[in-house]
């Protein structure tokens, strides 16, 4: 496909504000793909060059959390052993099945996930909340990572979300160290479902270069934010992206049903 600047005019900002959105809560996706799609891609293809660009994003976020001490260690060793399996599957499907049952799931996933957000008064543990058992706690990592990990290197919008509620809503993480294993395990889930894209070739490698310099602007200063304010604006952030989502994908199946009849 020829590349044009008015291409890499539309897509880099929004690359920005992608990163800078997917640092706090995830989701940056619902602002990165809809810019990819807009510049002309078609929408292979803008899954395929958005996983380039967001990863490199998603690593200078990671490493940042990393660095203050966001990430619990010995719960992110089994998530990334099973979110590596789970996003070279998800990849691996995209290059052949359609993303309409992946749609389907989330029509119905999202309202709920969205009204616990919305009726939860914060996410962050009380003091008095029953602990769970390392074992389940474990059990239920190890399991998010893979499912949503697959997830991710299928489609990609929110997993990063998905994965910061279930750490902290189920396996009852801190909201922060939630945050920081959702993004090295969305890290991990990028570099395993990108490389089998680029072994396949069928990235933009030019336009997903350009447009990562500007997600890693985006993803350094969201990840300061998160540092600054902490779960409260965690939580605004991901009810929106879930807002979004779903919005987005509502209308698209309304247009999809309407064009049937």
């Amino acid at each position: 496909m020829e590349l044009t600047l008015s291409m890499f005019l539309i897509v880099c900002p929004f690359a920005f504000l992608a990163g800078f959105v997917d640092s706090i809560g995830g989701g940056g996706g619902l602002i990165s793909i809809p810019a990819y799609l807009l510049a002309g891609l078609p929408a292979h293809e803008t899954i395929y060059t958005n996983r380039l660009s967001a990863c490199l994003g998603t690593i200078t976020a990671t490493i940042r959390y990393c660095k203050n001490h966001y990430i619990d260690y010995g719960l992110a060793v089994v998530g990334i052993a099973t979110a590596a399996l789970g996003g070279l599957s998800g990849a691996n499907l995209a290059l052949w099945v359609n993303e309409t049952i992946f749609k389907i799931l989330l029509i119905i996933l999202l309202p709920l996930v969205a009204m616990y957000v919305l009726l939860k008064k914060d996410l962050e543990p009380k003091k008095d909340t029953p602990a769970i058992s390392k074992r389940k706690q474990y059990f239920i990592v190890s399991t998010a990572s893979f499912f949503i990990a697959m997830y991710a290197g299928f489609y990609g919008p929110c997993s990063g979300t998905f994965l910061i509620l279930v750490y902290s809503a189920c396996a009852k993480m801190d909201i922060l160290k939630a945050e920081g294993n959702a993004k090295l395990i969305n890290m991990v889930a990028d570099i395993c479902s990108l490389s089998v894209f680029l072994w396949h070739g069928v990235v933009l490698i030019p336009l997903g270069l350009t447009a990562a310099l500007f997600s890693i602007a985006g993803n350094y200063i969201g990840a300061g934010v998160v540092m600054k304010n902490g779960y409260k604006v965690i939580r605004v952030v991901i009810f929106s992206v879930l807002l979004l989502l779903f919005l987005k994908i509502a209308v698209e199946g309304a247009i999809y049903l309407f064009r049937m009849f």
